[in-house]
């Protein structure tokens, strides 16, 4: 393979990432708005263990398991303040 042929191929999976995301955003909004309508926290520290115990027991590498868990922790990060902006209104 050429570089320009795995960098199409990087571009493609960044496109597919980029949705990805946005599509887990949305649900997040989702979440906060049912968490918001039975007055629920939005910092679920066991719910957060969970996922990154789930990704990392998944994790086939090469990345190792420390890096897989401050990607996770960005995505949630991003999620929780997502669902912070559902539950004060602001969206």
């Amino acid at each position: 393979m050429t570089i320009d042929e795995i960098r199409e191929q990087i571009d493609r999976l960044d496109g597919d990432l980029l949705r990805i995301f946005n599509e887990r955003a949305s649900l997040a909004l989702a979440i906060g708005e049912l968490k918001k309508g039975l007055d629920l926290p939005i910092y679920d520290p066991a719910r957060e263990k969970r996922i990154f115990a789930r990704m990392t027991a998944e994790n086939p590498g090469p990345l190792d398991d420390q890096a897989i868990v401050r990607l996770f922790e960005r995505v949630v990060d991003e999620s929780r303040r997502l669902e912070r902006i559902m539950t004060r209104g602001d969206h």
